[in-house]
C-alpha cells in the first residue's frame, strides 16, 4: 500500500505538473515524438508498399527484409545509435530507432492489403480503360484502405508504447 500512496502523493503534488519536468511538458514531448515518428514511417513505408502491391513484384522480399527489423530489440538499436556520432544530435537516434521500429507493420499491412484486392475488380478497371495510376488511387487503395489503416494503428500503438524507453537510454 505504501507504493500506491507514494504514487498518489507524487501525482497530487503541484510541483510535478508544471515546468520543464512537469507531466504536461513530458506528455507533449511524448506525443510530438510519436506523431513525428509515425509520419516519417508512413512517408517511408506506405509509398513503397503501395507501389510494390500494385505491381505485384518484389513485395515479398521487401516485407521479409522489413520484418527482420522486428527481431532486433528497439532498445538495443537506440543504445547503439546513441553511441554513434548520430547520438550527439539530440533526439535523432530516438527518431531513427522508432521509425525503424514502425516501418514493418506499415509495410506489411499495406502490401498485404494491396495484394488482397480482388483481381477481377482490377481487371474490370483495366477493361474500362483506367491507367495504372488511376487503378492504384481509385480502385486498389480504397479497397485496401482498411488494412492499410490497420497497419497505421498498429504502428501508432507500438510507437506510443516504445517511445517511453527513450528516456531509459538517455534519448
Amino acid at each position: 500500500m505504501k507504493t500506491l500512496g507514494d504514487a498518489w502523493a507524487w501525482l497530487t503534488d503541484s510541483a510535478h505538473w508544471a515546468g520543464d519536468d512537469g507531466i504536461w511538458h513530458r506528455l507533449t514531448q511524448h506525443l510530438v515524438l510519436t506523431v513525428v515518428c509515425l509520419v516519417l514511417s508512413c512517408l517511408i513505408a506506405l509509398p513503397v508498399a503501395l507501389v510494390l502491391g500494385h505491381l505485384g513484384k518484389g513485395g515479398a522480399l521487401a516485407v521479409n527484409i522489413s520484418n527482420v527489423g522486428r527481431a532486433v530489440p528497439t532498445f538495443a538499436v537506440l543504445v547503439l545509435l546513441l553511441l554513434t556520432p548520430l547520438g550527439k544530435w539530440g533526439e535523432g537516434p530516438t527518431v531513427v530507432a522508432l521509425v525503424l521500429f514502425a516501418v514493418p507493420p506499415l509495410l506489411t499491412n499495406a502490401y498485404v492489403g494491396m495484394r488482397g484486392v480482388d483481381r477481377s475488380v482490377v481487371q474490370a478497371a483495366r477493361g474500362m480503360g483506367m491507367t495504372g495510376r488511376q487503378m492504384l488511387w481509385r480502385v486498389e487503395l480504397p479497397l485496401a484502405l482498411p488494412l492499410v489503416l490497420s497497419g497505421v494503428r498498429i504502428a501508432a500503438v507500438q510507437l506510443v508504447a516504445t517511445a517511453t524507453i527513450a528516456a531509459l537510454a538517455g534519448g
